[in-house]
Protein backbone atom coordinates (compact mmCIF):
# COMPACT_ATOMS: atom_id res chain seq x y z
CA UNK A 1 0.00 0.00 0.00
CA UNK A 2 1.37 3.41 -0.96
CA UNK A 3 2.19 5.70 1.97
CA UNK A 4 0.67 9.15 1.60
CA UNK A 5 3.33 11.86 1.85
CA UNK A 6 2.12 14.95 3.67
CA UNK A 7 2.17 18.10 1.51
CA UNK A 8 1.59 20.84 4.11
CA UNK A 9 2.07 23.84 1.82
CA UNK A 10 -0.77 22.76 -0.47
CA UNK A 11 -2.97 21.33 2.29
CA UNK A 12 -2.92 24.66 4.09
CA UNK A 13 -4.22 26.38 0.97
CA UNK A 14 -7.08 23.88 0.52
CA UNK A 15 -8.06 24.18 4.19
CA UNK A 16 -7.94 27.98 3.98
CA UNK A 17 -10.35 28.03 1.01
CA UNK A 18 -12.69 25.32 2.34
CA UNK A 19 -16.39 26.21 1.97
CA UNK A 20 -15.46 29.52 0.34
CA UNK A 21 -17.53 30.43 -2.72
CA UNK A 22 -14.62 29.84 -5.04
CA UNK A 23 -13.50 26.91 -7.20
CA UNK A 24 -10.22 25.36 -6.12
CA UNK A 25 -8.08 24.45 -9.18
CA UNK A 26 -4.94 22.41 -8.49
CA UNK A 27 -2.53 22.43 -11.42
CA UNK A 28 0.83 20.78 -12.00
CA UNK A 29 2.79 18.26 -14.03
CA UNK A 30 1.44 14.71 -14.24
CA UNK A 31 2.16 12.52 -11.20
CA UNK A 32 3.27 15.41 -8.98
CA UNK A 33 0.73 14.34 -6.35
CA UNK A 34 -2.49 16.21 -7.16
CA UNK A 35 -4.79 13.20 -6.64
CA UNK A 36 -2.93 12.18 -3.49
CA UNK A 37 -3.39 15.72 -2.20
CA UNK A 38 -7.13 15.21 -2.60
CA UNK A 39 -6.83 11.90 -0.70
CA UNK A 40 -5.11 13.71 2.16
CA UNK A 41 -7.69 16.48 2.11
CA UNK A 42 -10.59 14.01 2.11
CA UNK A 43 -9.04 12.35 5.19
CA UNK A 44 -8.91 15.79 6.80
CA UNK A 45 -12.60 16.35 5.98
CA UNK A 46 -13.60 12.96 7.43
CA UNK A 47 -11.66 13.71 10.61
CA UNK A 48 -13.59 16.98 10.82
CA UNK A 49 -16.96 15.23 10.74
CA UNK A 50 -17.74 15.10 7.02
CA UNK A 51 -19.39 11.79 6.06
CA UNK A 52 -18.36 9.69 3.05
CA UNK A 53 -21.63 10.35 1.24
CA UNK A 54 -20.81 14.08 1.22
CA UNK A 55 -17.58 13.45 -0.70
CA UNK A 56 -17.79 12.85 -4.47
CA UNK A 57 -14.57 11.74 -6.21
CA UNK A 58 -14.21 11.39 -9.99
CA UNK A 59 -10.91 10.78 -11.80
CA UNK A 60 -11.59 11.28 -15.48
CA UNK A 61 -8.48 9.34 -16.50
CA UNK A 62 -9.82 6.26 -14.72
CA UNK A 63 -11.33 3.84 -17.28
CA UNK A 64 -14.48 3.70 -15.09
CA UNK A 65 -15.32 7.18 -16.39
CA UNK A 66 -14.27 6.86 -20.03
CA UNK A 67 -17.90 6.82 -21.13
CA UNK A 68 -18.27 10.46 -20.04
CA UNK A 69 -18.08 12.22 -23.38
CA UNK A 70 -19.43 15.69 -22.69
CA UNK A 71 -19.98 18.20 -19.92
CA UNK A 72 -23.68 17.38 -19.42
CA UNK A 73 -22.89 13.74 -18.66
CA UNK A 74 -20.30 14.92 -16.13
CA UNK A 75 -22.69 17.43 -14.58
CA UNK A 76 -25.53 14.90 -14.33
CA UNK A 77 -23.29 12.22 -12.83
CA UNK A 78 -22.29 14.59 -10.02
CA UNK A 79 -25.75 16.08 -9.57
CA UNK A 80 -27.30 12.64 -9.00
CA UNK A 81 -24.93 12.08 -6.06
CA UNK A 82 -25.51 15.41 -4.30
CA UNK A 83 -26.96 15.44 -0.80
CA UNK A 84 -29.61 18.21 -0.78
CA UNK A 85 -29.40 18.75 2.97
CA UNK A 86 -25.61 18.84 3.43
CA UNK A 87 -22.53 20.51 2.01
CA UNK A 88 -21.09 18.37 -0.81
CA UNK A 89 -17.37 18.23 -1.53
CA UNK A 90 -16.84 17.53 -5.24
CA UNK A 91 -13.40 16.45 -6.50
CA UNK A 92 -12.78 16.01 -10.24
CA UNK A 93 -9.32 14.90 -11.38
CA UNK A 94 -7.91 15.68 -14.85
CA UNK A 95 -11.01 17.64 -15.73
CA UNK A 96 -9.57 18.83 -19.07
CA UNK A 97 -10.32 15.36 -20.51
CA UNK A 98 -14.01 16.28 -20.99
CA UNK A 99 -14.76 18.82 -23.75
CA UNK A 100 -16.33 22.05 -22.43
CA UNK A 101 -15.83 20.80 -18.86
CA UNK A 102 -15.95 24.42 -17.68
CA UNK A 103 -19.74 24.45 -18.21
CA UNK A 104 -20.18 21.49 -15.86
CA UNK A 105 -17.88 23.10 -13.29
CA UNK A 106 -19.80 26.37 -13.52
CA UNK A 107 -23.11 24.52 -13.11
CA UNK A 108 -21.86 22.88 -9.91
CA UNK A 109 -20.28 26.07 -8.63
CA UNK A 110 -23.59 27.98 -8.63
CA UNK A 111 -25.27 25.35 -6.46
CA UNK A 112 -25.42 26.52 -2.85
CA UNK A 113 -24.30 23.22 -1.36
CA UNK A 114 -21.26 22.41 -3.56
CA UNK A 115 -17.64 23.01 -2.71
CA UNK A 116 -15.80 22.26 -5.96
CA UNK A 117 -12.19 21.10 -6.40
CA UNK A 118 -10.62 20.20 -9.75
CA UNK A 119 -7.18 19.22 -11.04
CA UNK A 120 -5.52 19.52 -14.42
CA UNK A 121 -2.15 18.70 -15.97
CA UNK A 122 -2.17 21.46 -18.54
CA UNK A 123 -2.27 25.22 -18.05
CA UNK A 124 -4.38 25.41 -21.21
CA UNK A 125 -7.36 24.55 -19.01
CA UNK A 126 -7.03 27.94 -17.33
CA UNK A 127 -7.01 29.89 -20.56
CA UNK A 128 -9.68 30.77 -23.03
CA UNK A 129 -13.25 29.82 -22.17
CA UNK A 130 -12.59 28.68 -18.61
CA UNK A 131 -10.93 31.93 -17.64
CA UNK A 132 -13.75 33.87 -19.31
CA UNK A 133 -16.61 31.84 -17.84
CA UNK A 134 -15.16 31.53 -14.35
CA UNK A 135 -13.29 34.82 -14.16
CA UNK A 136 -12.78 35.83 -10.53
CA UNK A 137 -14.44 32.64 -9.30
CA UNK A 138 -11.50 30.28 -9.03
CA UNK A 139 -8.17 30.17 -7.25
CA UNK A 140 -5.23 28.27 -8.76
CA UNK A 141 -3.05 26.20 -6.45
CA UNK A 142 0.16 25.53 -8.36
CA UNK A 143 1.63 22.18 -7.37
CA UNK A 144 5.16 20.90 -7.92
CA UNK A 145 6.71 17.49 -7.26
CA UNK A 146 8.32 16.91 -3.87
CA UNK A 147 10.58 19.58 -2.43
CA UNK A 148 13.88 18.40 -0.96
CA UNK A 149 12.39 18.98 2.51
CA UNK A 150 9.32 16.85 1.70
CA UNK A 151 11.61 14.20 0.21
CA UNK A 152 13.75 14.00 3.36
CA UNK A 153 10.66 14.05 5.59
CA UNK A 154 9.22 11.09 3.66
CA UNK A 155 12.49 9.16 4.04
CA UNK A 156 12.45 9.87 7.80
CA UNK A 157 16.24 10.06 7.75
CA UNK A 158 18.27 13.28 7.79
CA UNK A 159 21.70 11.63 7.79
CA UNK A 160 24.15 12.17 4.92
CA UNK A 161 22.18 14.96 3.24
CA UNK A 162 24.75 15.28 0.46
CA UNK A 163 24.15 11.69 -0.66
CA UNK A 164 20.38 12.12 -0.39
CA UNK A 165 20.56 15.28 -2.50
CA UNK A 166 22.37 13.32 -5.23
CA UNK A 167 19.67 10.64 -4.98
CA UNK A 168 16.96 13.33 -5.11
CA UNK A 169 18.22 14.85 -8.35
CA UNK A 170 19.17 11.52 -9.93
CA UNK A 171 15.93 9.66 -9.24
CA UNK A 172 13.60 12.64 -9.44
CA UNK A 173 11.08 14.18 -7.12
CA UNK A 174 7.83 12.52 -8.19
CA UNK A 175 6.30 11.10 -4.97
CA UNK A 176 5.89 7.51 -6.21
CA UNK A 177 9.64 7.29 -6.89
CA UNK A 178 10.07 6.74 -3.15
CA UNK A 179 8.27 3.41 -3.51
CA UNK A 180 10.89 2.18 -6.00
CA UNK A 181 14.45 1.08 -5.35
CA UNK A 182 15.77 -0.51 -8.55
CA UNK A 183 17.22 1.80 -11.21
CA UNK A 184 15.40 -0.17 -13.91
CA UNK A 185 12.04 0.41 -12.20
CA UNK A 186 12.72 4.11 -11.64
CA UNK A 187 13.65 4.60 -15.31
CA UNK A 188 10.53 2.72 -16.42
CA UNK A 189 8.37 4.95 -14.22
CA UNK A 190 10.01 8.15 -15.50
CA UNK A 191 9.63 6.87 -19.07
CA UNK A 192 5.89 6.44 -18.48
CA UNK A 193 5.55 10.00 -17.18
CA UNK A 194 7.62 11.45 -20.00
CA UNK A 195 5.73 9.54 -22.68
CA UNK A 196 2.34 10.51 -21.25
CA UNK A 197 3.28 14.17 -21.18
CA UNK A 198 4.71 14.19 -24.70
CA UNK A 199 1.99 12.10 -26.35
CA UNK A 200 -1.13 13.10 -24.37
CA UNK A 201 -0.46 16.63 -23.17
CA UNK A 202 1.57 17.97 -26.08
CA UNK A 203 1.44 15.97 -29.32
CA UNK A 204 -2.30 15.21 -29.14
CA UNK A 205 -3.50 18.50 -27.66
CA UNK A 206 -1.42 20.72 -29.91
CA UNK A 207 -1.75 18.47 -32.97
CA UNK A 208 2.00 18.28 -33.46
CA UNK A 209 2.87 16.31 -36.58
CA UNK A 210 6.61 15.89 -36.03
CA UNK A 211 7.08 14.25 -32.61
CA UNK A 212 10.74 13.65 -33.42
CA UNK A 213 11.40 17.37 -33.82
CA UNK A 214 9.53 18.06 -30.58
CA UNK A 215 11.80 15.60 -28.78
CA UNK A 216 14.86 17.33 -30.25
CA UNK A 217 13.66 20.62 -28.75
CA UNK A 218 12.97 18.89 -25.43
CA UNK A 219 16.49 17.43 -25.38
CA UNK A 220 17.94 20.84 -26.19
CA UNK A 221 16.00 22.50 -23.36
CA UNK A 222 16.81 19.76 -20.84
CA UNK A 223 20.48 20.23 -21.72
CA UNK A 224 20.30 24.02 -21.33
CA UNK A 225 18.50 24.59 -18.05
CA UNK A 226 19.70 27.83 -16.52
CA UNK A 227 21.11 29.14 -19.80
CA UNK A 228 19.70 32.24 -21.46
CA UNK A 229 17.50 31.03 -24.32
CA UNK A 230 15.31 32.50 -27.02
CA UNK A 231 13.33 30.84 -29.77
CA UNK A 232 15.70 32.43 -32.28
CA UNK A 233 18.93 31.07 -30.82
CA UNK A 234 17.33 27.65 -30.23
CA UNK A 235 16.19 27.48 -33.87
CA UNK A 236 19.57 28.70 -35.15
CA UNK A 237 21.52 26.24 -32.99
CA UNK A 238 19.36 23.28 -33.97
CA UNK A 239 19.46 24.23 -37.66
CA UNK A 240 23.25 24.52 -37.59
CA UNK A 241 23.33 21.04 -36.03
CA UNK A 242 21.34 19.63 -38.94
CA UNK A 243 17.83 19.82 -37.44
CA UNK A 244 16.18 22.63 -39.42
CA UNK A 245 13.31 24.19 -37.51
CA UNK A 246 11.51 27.53 -37.76
CA UNK A 247 11.35 30.12 -34.97
CA UNK A 248 7.50 30.00 -34.76
CA UNK A 249 7.66 26.21 -34.38
CA UNK A 250 10.14 26.53 -31.50
CA UNK A 251 7.89 29.15 -29.89
CA UNK A 252 4.90 26.78 -30.14
CA UNK A 253 6.86 23.89 -28.65
CA UNK A 254 8.13 26.03 -25.77
CA UNK A 255 4.59 27.23 -25.02
CA UNK A 256 3.37 23.63 -25.00
CA UNK A 257 6.15 22.55 -22.62
CA UNK A 258 5.39 25.44 -20.26
CA UNK A 259 1.63 24.81 -20.46
CA UNK A 260 2.24 21.15 -19.55
CA UNK A 261 4.34 22.22 -16.53
CA UNK A 262 7.43 20.47 -17.88
CA UNK A 263 9.33 23.76 -18.08
CA UNK A 264 9.06 27.00 -16.15
CA UNK A 265 10.10 30.27 -17.76
CA UNK A 266 11.93 32.95 -15.79
CA UNK A 267 12.04 36.32 -17.53
CA UNK A 268 14.54 39.11 -16.91
CA UNK A 269 13.94 42.01 -14.54
CA UNK A 270 15.91 45.26 -14.47
CA UNK A 271 16.78 45.74 -10.81
CA UNK A 272 17.64 49.43 -11.12
CA UNK A 273 14.84 50.35 -13.50
CA UNK A 274 12.27 48.18 -11.64
CA UNK A 275 10.80 46.85 -14.87
CA UNK A 276 10.34 43.57 -16.69
CA UNK A 277 12.44 43.13 -19.82
CA UNK A 278 10.96 41.74 -23.02
CA UNK A 279 14.07 39.90 -24.21
CA UNK A 280 15.94 36.94 -22.79
CA UNK A 281 14.60 34.14 -20.61
CA UNK A 282 15.86 31.11 -18.76
CA UNK A 283 13.96 27.85 -18.50
CA UNK A 284 13.94 25.46 -15.57
CA UNK A 285 12.74 21.88 -15.40
CA UNK A 286 9.96 20.76 -13.04
CA UNK A 287 11.83 17.55 -12.19
CA UNK A 288 15.54 16.94 -12.65
CA UNK A 289 15.00 13.17 -12.73
CA UNK A 290 13.41 13.59 -16.16
CA UNK A 291 16.64 15.17 -17.38
CA UNK A 292 18.69 12.23 -16.12
CA UNK A 293 16.20 9.81 -17.68
CA UNK A 294 16.42 11.48 -21.10
CA UNK A 295 20.07 12.58 -21.23
CA UNK A 296 21.84 10.42 -18.67
CA UNK A 297 24.61 11.99 -16.56
CA UNK A 298 26.65 13.14 -19.55
CA UNK A 299 27.93 16.74 -19.19
CA UNK A 300 25.88 17.52 -16.10
CA UNK A 301 26.42 21.09 -14.89
CA UNK A 302 25.88 20.67 -11.14
CA UNK A 303 25.73 24.44 -10.67
CA UNK A 304 22.78 24.74 -13.04
CA UNK A 305 21.11 21.71 -11.45
CA UNK A 306 21.34 23.39 -8.04
CA UNK A 307 20.09 26.65 -9.58
CA UNK A 308 17.08 24.73 -10.92
CA UNK A 309 16.31 23.27 -7.48
CA UNK A 310 16.55 26.72 -5.82
CA UNK A 311 14.29 28.28 -8.47
CA UNK A 312 11.55 25.70 -7.87
CA UNK A 313 11.84 26.14 -4.10
CA UNK A 314 11.36 29.89 -4.41
CA UNK A 315 8.19 29.21 -6.42
CA UNK A 316 6.98 26.84 -3.68
CA UNK A 317 7.55 29.55 -1.11
CA UNK A 318 5.21 31.85 -2.98
CA UNK A 319 7.66 34.16 -4.71
CA UNK A 320 7.44 35.64 -8.18
CA UNK A 321 10.89 34.80 -9.54
CA UNK A 322 12.89 36.59 -12.25
CA UNK A 323 16.44 36.78 -13.52
CA UNK A 324 17.94 40.01 -12.15
CA UNK A 325 19.72 42.37 -14.55
CA UNK A 326 22.13 44.76 -12.78
CA UNK A 327 23.75 46.89 -15.47
CA UNK A 328 25.86 44.48 -17.48
CA UNK A 329 25.87 41.92 -14.66
CA UNK A 330 23.27 39.38 -13.63
CA UNK A 331 21.85 38.15 -10.34
CA UNK A 332 20.54 34.60 -10.61
CA UNK A 333 17.18 35.36 -9.01
CA UNK A 334 15.20 38.31 -7.79
CA UNK A 335 12.37 36.93 -5.68
CA UNK A 336 9.36 39.17 -5.07
CA UNK A 337 6.46 38.74 -2.67
CA UNK A 338 4.14 40.98 -0.65
CA UNK A 339 6.95 41.79 1.76
CA UNK A 340 9.35 43.06 -0.91
CA UNK A 341 12.34 41.81 -2.88
CA UNK A 342 15.17 39.39 -2.13
CA UNK A 343 18.25 38.58 -4.21
CA UNK A 344 19.78 35.13 -4.64
CA UNK A 345 23.04 34.06 -6.22
CA UNK A 346 23.57 30.30 -6.60
CA UNK A 347 26.92 28.55 -7.06
CA UNK A 348 27.82 24.91 -6.47
CA UNK A 349 31.02 25.99 -4.73
CA UNK A 350 32.97 29.21 -4.14
CA UNK A 351 35.67 27.40 -2.21
CA UNK A 352 38.67 28.08 -4.46
CA UNK A 353 42.06 29.02 -2.95
CA UNK A 354 42.42 32.44 -4.58
CA UNK A 355 38.87 33.60 -3.81
CA UNK A 356 38.13 34.62 -7.41
CA UNK A 357 34.93 32.55 -7.67
CA UNK A 358 33.58 34.05 -4.45
CA UNK A 359 34.40 37.58 -5.64
CA UNK A 360 32.74 36.91 -9.02
CA UNK A 361 29.54 35.61 -7.42
CA UNK A 362 29.31 38.48 -4.92
CA UNK A 363 30.02 41.29 -7.41
CA UNK A 364 26.52 41.59 -8.97
CA UNK A 365 24.81 41.78 -5.57
CA UNK A 366 27.41 44.20 -4.22
CA UNK A 367 26.51 46.57 -7.06
CA UNK A 368 22.87 46.68 -5.89
CA UNK A 369 22.56 49.67 -3.58
CA UNK A 370 19.19 48.95 -1.94
CA UNK A 371 18.92 47.23 1.44
CA UNK A 372 16.81 44.22 0.45
CA UNK A 373 18.07 40.83 1.72
CA UNK A 374 20.84 39.25 -0.36
CA UNK A 375 21.85 35.58 -0.24
CA UNK A 376 24.61 33.45 -1.71
CA UNK A 377 23.61 29.76 -1.70
CA UNK A 378 26.30 27.13 -2.22
CA UNK A 379 26.92 23.48 -1.43
CA UNK A 380 29.97 24.45 0.64
CA UNK A 381 29.67 23.49 4.30
CA UNK A 382 30.60 26.73 6.03
CA UNK A 383 29.14 28.46 9.08
CA UNK A 384 26.60 31.19 8.28
CA UNK A 385 28.81 33.91 6.83
CA UNK A 386 28.12 37.54 5.94
CA UNK A 387 30.01 39.31 3.16
CA UNK A 388 29.17 42.98 3.76
CA UNK A 389 25.55 42.04 4.45
CA UNK A 390 25.31 39.27 1.82
CA UNK A 391 24.58 36.07 3.72
CA UNK A 392 26.30 32.91 2.52
CA UNK A 393 24.22 29.84 3.43
CA UNK A 394 24.60 26.15 2.68
CA UNK A 395 21.98 25.35 0.03
CA UNK A 396 20.79 22.11 1.66
CA UNK A 397 20.28 23.83 5.01
CA UNK A 398 18.34 26.57 3.21
CA UNK A 399 16.19 23.98 1.41
CA UNK A 400 15.37 22.29 4.72
CA UNK A 401 14.59 25.56 6.50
Amino acid sequence: MQTLINRPTYMEQLVRFRDKQIIKVVTGIRRCGKSTLFDLYCDYLRNDGVSDNQIIRINLENPDYHDIRDYMQLFNMVREQLRPDKMNYVFIDEVQVVPEFQKAVDGLFIKPNCDVYITGSNAYMLSGELATLLSGRYVEIKMLPLSFKEYIFALEDESDLQAKYQQYIRNGSFPYILQLSRRQDINAYLEGIYTSIVLKDIVARYRISDAGMLESVIRFMFDNIGNMCSATNIANTMTSNGRKISIPTVENYLSALVDSFVLYRAGRYDVKGKQHLATGSKYYLSDIGLRYYLLGSKQVDMGHILENIIYLELLRRGYEVHIGKVGAAEVDFIAINDEGEEYYQVAYTVNDPDGKTLARELAPMESIKDHNPKYLLTMDYVPLTSHNGIKQINALEWLLN
